[in-house]
């Protein structure tokens, strides 16, 4: 079984908390089924869900380089300067990224409003654009974002491998075909 989960921010990738935080226990009803990657707690989207252990090792273990794409609202003014230097990777603590895809983005008509909602300031504008990526460090695309200059402001992932967010509410799950 494949499951895809819509999952909405502050939802903890876990089936349990000790501290009161939703979890995916919240949102999904299907039994044996674990995430087949994850997703930041302050990250939003394409989270799958399986019982297929094989088939999550293939969606997850790098070697595999399953693409997964997310949409990406920045702080500032995105040039193109910084999108150059995220398709040819980017230094962070942890050593060189791999080069990314990442594009410019207009910011998307078909967005669910967040709650929280992102911060505003008047003097400051934002930028999207959506980066696919073939590695999965812990924070990479925030790290990336950062590091040239553009501080992530919203991150929402709408693909991994072949699947896709699509118009799946927040909160909602959907069978999907392995």
């Amino acid at each position: 079984m494949l499951i895809a989960l819509n999952k909405p921010f502050g939802v903890l990738c876990q089936f349990t908390a000790n501290d009161g935080r939703p979890t995916l226990a919240n949102y999904v009803r299907q039994k044996d089924v674990y995430p087949a990657g994850r997703l930041d707690h302050d990250s939003e989207g394409l989270l799958l869900l399986t019982d297929d252990g094989a088939l999550a090792h293939r969606l997850t273990d790098p070697k595999h380089k399953e693409p997964k794409t997310y949409l990406v609202q920045v702080d500032g003014a995105l040039n193109d300067e910084a999108l150059q230097a995220l398709r040819r990777g980017v230094v962070l603590n942890d050593g060189l990224t791999l080069p990314v895809v990442a594009e410019h983005a207009g910011e998307p008509s078909w967005l669910w409003p967040r709650d929280p909602p992102v911060r505003f300031r008047k003097s400051i504008p934002t930028s999207w654009l959506t980066i696919t990526l073939r590695e999965g460090r812990n924070r990479q695309v925030r790290r990336m974002t950062a590091a040239v200059g553009f501080p992530t402001l919203r991150l929402i992932r709408v693909r991994v491998g072949s699947y896709t967010l699509d118009d799946l509410p927040p909160g909602e799950t959907r069978v999907l075909k392995t």
